[in-house]
This record gives C-alpha cells, structure tokens and sequence, in this order.
C-alpha cells in the first residue's frame, strides 16, 4: 500500500456529505426529505449570465486565459467593490480563481509554512481548516460562543498568539452561524493581527447575503489584508466553480506565479459569463432573492423559538441558522438522525464546525424555497410536540 503523508489523517470527512448520502438512500426509497442542510442556493444562475455562457462556447472561446483571469472579469469585480461597497480596488489585485475553496488553497500555499499556526474560530467552515491542515499548517480552533457571536475578537488574538502563530481566518458573515463581526470589532482583530506581522484572511462569500445595516467589506480597512469571494452564493454559480482573491499589491506577482503552476487558469466559459453577474438587470435578480432569504430567515427564527430550537445569536447573513437543541437532546448528531428519519428533515449536526459544544447545535439551511421550509417545520413541530 502506498505511504499516505500523516496530514492526511487530520483532515476528516464531511459528516454533511453523509447525512445527505443518507437522505437520499431515503429519497431512493420513496421518502420525502425536507432538505435544510446543505449551504447551496436553490436559485441558479440569471439569465443573462446563461446567456453569456451559450455566446461563449459559441463562439469558441474556450482557451486557456490568463492564469489570474481575464482583465473585463477584474474589472467588472473591481467596479462592484466601488459602486457597492464604495472601496477602490486595482483590477491587479484581483486573482480569479476555481471557487473560493481554490482562493484559499493559492492564499494558504503562499502564506503558510510547515508547522505555522493559524487561528479561527470554533465554530467555523470545516474546509478552512483542512486547507490550512493540507498547507503543512496547524489550525487552532478557538472556541468563540453565543457571547463573541461565534467570532473572533481582539481579546482572542492576544489570548491565543504564539511564536508559531502566522495569520488569522475568519469569515463574515460565517458558515455554519450566519454571524457577521462588527466592522470596529473587526478593525480591532485586524490591527492585533497587523502589530504581530500575522496575515489577516478574511472570508466574505456571503457578504452579498447581508441583511442587517450597511455591507462593508473588510477591504476598507487596509490593503493588506486578503479577501476571498466567490460567484456560488450571491450570484447562485456553485457548480461553475469561480472565485476571487483580493491580495495585496506587493503580492500580485506571487499569486500569479502559484495560480500559473497550481491551476493554469480558472474555468474560461465561467469567466466570460460571470462578467453578466454585473449588468444592472442581473445585479436587481439578486438583491430580490436576498430579500427571499431574508424573509425565509424571519420566518424560520420564530418558529425556531417556538419548537425549543434555541438561536442564541440571531443570523445577520448567509443562509444558515445555528440552532441549540439541548432542550430536546444532548448529541446533535444522534439528533440530526432522528430528525431524518423520524421527520424527513435533513440538517447538519455541529461535529463538522469543530469540537466547541458541537454536540448541542445543528445547522440548518434555509437555501430552499418557503412552502419546503413551511413543511420542513411542520414536521418538525409533529415530532417534537
């Protein structure tokens, strides 16, 4: 057998994937699933941007591009950082890349050594760590609860920096919460990690999927900080595998030099058509289907109180709701099974975000439409009384 490197065995598998593997041996049965656990928009792509894609291929532009993407892609996204969040950003600095997961994968290659620690929080986005895991890195979850939003502070970077300590992740808003970090909060954690010469790696994917106060992205805070984007939560593109990094400009060079040797290029059909994510009439579609998930998330929270499934900080974006259900169980994930099984109600037990209380929390998703939602709580309601 061949010699696996021992990185692999710290990097554990999805236990959303199984509980989905599960949901649809039960859909294979005849079983109606309400599913509520897998963080993808039930909205797909617009219009204009499958239109985009059908011109493309065409037409036959089906090279390879440039290995950061190509230069009207940079420039829609520097656009929609200056008309949306009013913050300047140099196309240069814009690295497109295969989805966010490939931003982190080029952000972590470059800035993560053998053995480097990187911070986050506990609970967090399981791939985050494991891309750090497969870097050479050593992630360090620390636990962030109810009273921190489930996110990092100032007060944690000075609690937990080593000699070791690199850089910090952290996401806003955050999957598996929907909790966003307070823009002076975030300030403060940014200037910590910036006094220890650490990298700040900020997550914003679902920034687009804000529902509360103004969006600013992390980008205002300075240019040294690194962005990750993606086009598969507010722009509905998940299976078109695209994304972006904002990276400092003294880095440009480097990134381009990994994403030449890593990737050779993004998908060219998605570039081209993604660039139709910012014509006015498709940019009007998305904010209609954020007002869609904020009405699912107002809908939801009630009902949550209501059935004892406890939301002790309330989502201000993404699609996800973080759930304390000690009131029914002590193992959340012997309880994602009996809401399975018993009720026809896929969810996602807390053991995927970390090792924080992750036996009292479920995540559900509310990436469906209302009525599965309305049904999904009915059954819920039946089983729990």
């Amino acid at each position: 057998m061949l010699r696996l490197s021992p990185r692999i065995a710290r990097i554990a598998p999805f236990y959303a994937m199984e509980v989905v593997k599960q949901a649809a041996a039960l859909q294979a049965e005849g079983r109606d699933i309400v599913q509520m656990s897998i963080g993808e928009p039930d909205f797909t792509a617009v219009p204009a941007v499958v239109q985009a894609l059908e011109r493309t291929a065409r037409e036959g532009r089906t090279q390879y591009t440039e290995a950061v993407g190509i230069a009207p892609l940079r420039e829609a996204i520097a656009g929609f950082y200056r008309t949306r969040f009013g913050v300047a950003v140099d196309p240069a600095r814009i690295i497109v890349t295969a989805g966010a997961s490939g931003a982190l994968l080029l952000a972590c290659t470059a800035l993560v050594d053998a053995g480097a620690q990187v911070l986050m929080p506990d609970p967090t986005y399981p791939a985050n760590r494991h891309i750090v895991t497969a870097a050479g890195g050593e992630p360090v979850l620390i636990p962030a609860g109810p009273a921190d939003r489930f996110q990092l502070s100032a007060e944690h970077i000075r609690r937990h920096w080593t000699p070791r300590t690199a850089g910090v992740i952290v996401a806003s808003p955050g999957n598996p919460t929907g909790t966003s970090i307070a823009p002076d909060a975030l300030a403060g954690l940014v200037r910590e990690v910036r006094g220890r010469q650490g990298f700040t790696i900020v997550d914003e994917i679902y920034l687009g999927l804000s529902y509360e106060g103004d969006r600013r992205s992390a980008l205002a805070l300075g240019d040294d900080l690194i962005i990750v984007n993606s086009f598969s939560k507010y722009f509905h593109m998940t299976g078109w595998r695209l994304g972006w990094l904002v990276v400092p400009p003294q880095l440009i060079s480097v990134f381009e030099k990994l994403a030449q040797n890593l990737v050779i290029c993004p998908s060219t059909l998605a570039q081209h058509a993604a660039i139709a994510c910012f014509h006015p009439e498709s940019l009007e579609i998305f904010e209609a289907r954020r007002e869609a998930f904020r009405q699912r998330r107002d809908y939801l929270l009630p009902e949550f109180e209501r059935l004892g499934l406890t939301v002790p900080v309330q989502p201000d974006g993404a699609f996800y709701i973080y759930s304390d259900i000690r009131a029914h169980a002590a193992d959340s994930a012997a309880f994602a099974t009996r809401l399975l099984h018993e009720a026809g109600v896929c969810t996602v037990p807390g053991r995927d975000f970390g090792t924080a209380e992750t036996a009292s929390y479920l995540r559900f998703s509310y990436a469906t439409d209302m009525a599965r939602l309305q049904e999904g709580v009915a059954r819920m309601e039946r089983l729990l009384g």
